[in-house]
């Protein structure tokens, strides 16, 4: 390195190295063109000038520096190394590994550039795009080879036998790791490390066990453990592995009395409590119990209650099996402690027991006791406090808290907006002052549609305690529900660093708000900016991909080994993560609105252009002149606002460049949406295969590419999936439609496609020697009192009979919303949702197009749902346009294009802001 130097250029020379390692890039350019003065030809100093440029973003200058460097000096291993720095640090991969390698060709034993090609190779390449880092393709043969290397070049080193180990156990072959390891074991004086070695040591010895425990020798790694359980330091995780090895080995009884002996250190483990009860034989994956086992595990967690009476764990966990008198029973205990204390979770802890209807009604039941009797009692059913005693006022505190929170909870949960909506009005009535009242009640209109007002009740909270982040960031996702996008970006930036810009939210990686800005933009019709937003969340995950690199070398060196291996499970699952699944999914409906709606070329806008008289088409020009000069100029403001700090000492430019397309305008030039729209689509077939939305989005991608059997493949996910779905049997439907009215195939792939088409077809249940008529009717059938899947088969009687309108438009409006009421409940809810009866006002609008039966449908939503801006019931904030106009605009929200000035008087029903003017507090 820098050998064919001087000995005094030379010295600059590991100047310059040392300089980019320490982050001085400033002094490492100034040592490089003091050499590159007396040897401007030295590509070994170009090569590392173009490295330094790099990290100081510059990096047109870096590529045509180490390009040179590399041309003047083919056979240096250092401006290869270089060349592959660079092309790792924009992702390239592929191009990285392969100047690696070209740098081992000249020299092989070179450690750091072996180190540098096995991390690559522990990442990996990714499957599909550069663009889209999704799906990785780890080298993992590559990866063993190098770690061999290593291993033979620097036997004495520790990390070199655990990398090699966990090559091995990454390529599937743990037999050899463990192998390695014990190879390892016998390299250290008298089996044991030295004193400051010992917890690495300890690390290294439970990996190993769960090595030999996944690879299937559950008896030998019990033995290990045994053998080795003195040099283990963390006794927990000791404990945690030892009873796991008991199951496992059928060792039940010695299991029950570890499991014991943890739950004696931490009693609120929910996985102590399912370890537990599978020692005793009282599990069950799907949580369905005979009458026999419910009254065990009863008996079972009562006696552990007993004896550790403050864990919240141990009288939760029953209310998920216990049914009837004892549910209500064990339901009674556990909420009185919670609500005498004002737990305000408390609410969120018992929504999943919602999804029974029966423990539902009997919650129901028992928060209106308890109301009733702490407002005439002063106490609980069977606790009456005496008078002047110091519980009555704690009991006061009980019976609002039991109003506000608990009760008007319950009502929003069983879908009673209007109830909940007057419970909440008393409330806020008796104390204005409390916080979480307007958040409760912004999030009842938003259940009930009324999003404006919902927004408006969330920045009221929000302006209550301007300092509390969480309450900020409801109020910002409110402002989107409702799409007013501007506003909610001008509340967010108040939490970013220095009150800065956007972009600040951007390095946050906050995707939440992304993707809720980018539905809201979606719903507006502005595909580009939604487009923008969706792929900024695509980028996030790559950034997550790129961030392992640090732990690489860190993990091996402080021996964190499990650690280590869940970290690269974790990424081989990262593209399985709910949002990005979300953003995928948002990016493919963009693509396939642009692919339906195309946005016109520059070349037919120039021509409607020239039809324009004169004077017309000179405002026109002046106005997009204006426009674009005002962009450029906020875009230039914005950027010297960011960039007044200037440059750090080290030389890194701090400066962010302008955003060459902020509304995402270039985003939308694409020349075949559908291809973009399947890479997406690609990666959530990978990672969400049993999504119904993955399948869903499939049909239509491959649908409008006219790829036949990869739609029939989607129809077929779906049934599998969920055949009942209203979605799978429209799916069903149109693709077999599409098929009869295909013409006759004539060349050797169409009747191939036939043919196997033709053989499957018997395979589906609901076509067994039946019509798509007759199909469709017994759809309905199954499913009369139904409202989506009434809606799916007059869609489908419509795609199949266009004639009948008429019938389809009658099978609609003849469903009934009728009152739901089981035998417990005392107040009975209707069966229909607000998003189901929107899908249905548009589909009579859109689809079958005919206004009068929107109208009609409309009117009727509105009594059902009086609280909806989007049917303009009657106790909506005041809208201006009709829900028809909203469906021309691709709105989902009512009054989507608001500001927030031309609401503000407009919410006194729902929001009773004007109270509030000139409240103190």
């Amino acid at each position: 390195m820098g050998a064919s130097l001087p000995p005094k250029e030379a010295n600059l020379f590991k100047l310059i190295v040392k300089s980019y390692e320490t982050k001085q890039y400033k002094k490492g350019l100034k040592a490089a063109d003091a050499i590159l003065k007396k040897f401007p030809d030295h590509g070994e100093t170009l090569s590392m000038k173009g490295l330094t440029l790099n990290c100081m973003d510059r990096k047109s200058e870096a590529y045509e520096l180490v390009r040179l460097g590399l041309k003047n000096d083919l056979k240096s291993h250092v401006c290869w190394h270089v060349y592959g720095l660079l092309y790792r640090s924009d992702r390239e991969y592929r191009e990285a590994i392969k100047c690696y390698r070209n740098a081992l060709k000249i020299d092989p034993d070179n450690i750091e550039i072996l180190r540098d090609l096995s991390l690559l190779q522990a990442v990996g390449l990714p499957l599909y795009t550069p663009c889209i880092p999704g799906a990785q393709m780890r080298d993992l043969t590559g990866f063993v080879e190098t770690r061999q290397q290593l291993l033979t070049l620097k036997p004495n080193h520790r990390m070199n036998w655990i990398g090699f180990a966990v090559a091995h156990h990454l390529n599937s072959n743990g037999a050899k790791a463990i192998e390695i390891l014990e190879a390892y074991e016998g390299t250290l004086e008298d089996d044991y490390p030295p004193e400051n070695e010992r917890c690495e040591h300890g690390e290294m010895l439970l990996y190993k066990i769960s090595l030999l425990e996944e690879c299937g020798f559950i008896e030998r790694a019990y033995e290990e453990l045994r053998k080795k359980e003195f040099k283990i330091v963390d006794k927990l995780t000791l404990k945690e592995q030892l009873v796991s090895l008991f199951v496992k080995l059928n060792r039940l009884e010695e299991g029950e009395k570890l499991y014991r002996a943890l739950l004696s250190m931490n009693p609120d483990n929910y996985r102590y409590y399912e370890g537990l009860q599978k020692c005793v034989g009282l599990f069950s994956e799907d949580g369905l119990y005979s009458p026999d086992e419910i009254d065990q595990l009863d008996a079972l967690y009562k006696s552990i209650g007993q004896e550790y009476h403050w864990s919240s764990a141990v009288k939760r966990i029953p209310l998920d099996f216990l049914q009837g008198e004892k549910f209500r029973e064990a339901a009674d205990n556990y909420i009185r402690p919670l609500l005498t204390k004002g737990v305000p979770s408390l609410f969120s802890d018992l929504s999943p027991l919602y999804d029974h209807p029966c423990k539902a009604d009997i919650l129901e039941q028992l928060i209106l006791e308890l109301e009733h009797s702490v407002r005439t009692t002063g106490g609980y059913p069977g606790r009456m406090w005496k008078k002047k005693s110091p519980r009555q006022h704690l009991c006061g505190l009980c019976f609002y808290w039991l109003r506000d929170f608990m009760l008007v909870q319950h009502y929003d949960r069983r879908g009673l907006y209007d109830t909940a909506l007057t419970k909440i009005d008393e409330a806020m009535e008796h104390t204005p002052t409390v916080i979480d009242l307007y958040s409760v009640k912004g999030r009842i209109l938003k259940h009930a549609g009324d999003l404006e007002a919902a927004a408006a009740l969330a920045d009221e909270a929000r302006c209550m305690d301007l300092a509390d982040r969480y309450i900020n960031s409801e109020c910002v996702k409110r402002m989107l529900q409702a799409d007013q996008v501007a506003l909610a970006e001008k509340t967010a930036v108040l939490f970013t660093k220095d009150g800065d810009q956007h972009n600040n939210l951007h390095d946050m990686q906050c995707m939440w708000y992304e993707l809720a800005s980018g539905e809201s933009y979606f719903r507006q019709g502005d595909l580009g900016r939604a487009l923008k937003k969706f792929l900024a969340v695509e980028k996030h995950y790559a950034d997550i991909t790129e961030d392992q690199f640090d732990f690489h070398s860190y993990c091996l060196r402080k021996m964190t080994l499990r650690a280590y291996v869940e970290m690269l499970k974790f990424q081989d699952r990262l593209h399985s993560h709910v949002y990005f699944r979300k953003a995928a999914s948002g990016a493919i409906r963009c693509y396939i609105k642009l692919y339906d709606s195309p946005s016109k070329s520059a070349a037919e806008e120039e021509d409607e252009m020239s039809r324009l008289p004169p004077s017309q088409k000179k405002k026109m020009r002046q106005k997009q002149r204006k426009a674009e000069a005002r962009a450029k100029k906020e875009a230039e403001g914005k950027n010297e606002e960011t960039s007044a700090s200037g440059v750090s000492k080290s030389g890194k430019r701090h400066v962010k460049p302008v955003d060459p397309d902020p509304h995402g305008e270039k985003l939308l030039q694409v020349e075949d949406p559908l291809l973009e729209a399947t890479k997406y689509l690609k990666l959530l077939q990978k990672n969400s295969p049993d999504s119904l939305e993955t399948h869903l989005q499939s049909f239509e991608v491959n649908m409008r590419k006219q790829k036949i059997l990869l739609a029939f493949q989607a129809v077929k996910q779906l049934l599998r999936l969920d055949a009942e779905n209203p979605d799978s049997h429209r799916c069903l439907i149109r693709f077999f439609h599409k098929v009869s009215s295909m013409a006759a195939p004539v060349t050797d792939t169409d009747k191939l496609i036939s043919s196997v088409l033709e053989a499957e077809r018997p395979s589906f249940s609901q076509l067994h020697g039946k019509s798509l008529i007759e199909t469709n009717i017994s759809f309905l059938e199954k499913h009369k009192d139904s409202l989506i899947h009434r809606a799916a088969a007059a869609e489908m009687l419509f795609v199949l009979k266009p004639d009948k309108k008429a019938e389809a438009i009658k099978l609609i409006e003849d469903s009934n919303n009728n009152l739901v009421s089981t035998s417990e409940a005392i107040v009975p809810v209707r069966k229909w949702r607000l998003k189901d009866c929107i899908a249905v006002h548009k589909l009579l609008g859109t689809v079958l197009v005919d206004c009068d039966a929107a109208s009609r449908w409309k009117l009727r939503c509105a009594e059902y749902f009086p609280c909806s801006t989007y049917f303009e019931g009657r106790s909506s904030s005041a809208i201006s346009k009709s829900s028809e106009h909203h469906i021309c605009r691709n709105s989902e929200n009512g009054a989507a294009n608001y500001t927030a000035d031309e609401n503000a008087g407009s919410l006194a029903a729902n929001g009773k802001l004007e109270a509030f003017k000139n409240l103190a507090i």
